[in-house]
């Protein structure tokens, strides 16, 4: 499955939106860590929760 997510984007989890925004830091296979405002590096699962990108232009 491919994702429209890589490194360096900016993103926040609409399950965990108290986490503020993170940003990615790496990609392997589904697994994405990303470190977030409020609590810092998460290992989340692309499979299971649909992350919103945050638009560079902010």
């Amino acid at each position: 499955m491919q994702y429209d997510l890589e490194p360096g984007n900016f993103v926040v989890n609409p399950l965990q939106k108290e986490w503020g925004i993170g940003q990615i830091q790496s990609i392997i296979k589904n697994k994405a860590t990303i470190n977030f405002q409020n609590v810092g590096k998460q290992v989340v699962n692309l499979d299971n929760i649909s992350l919103d990108k945050i638009p560079n232009e902010q």
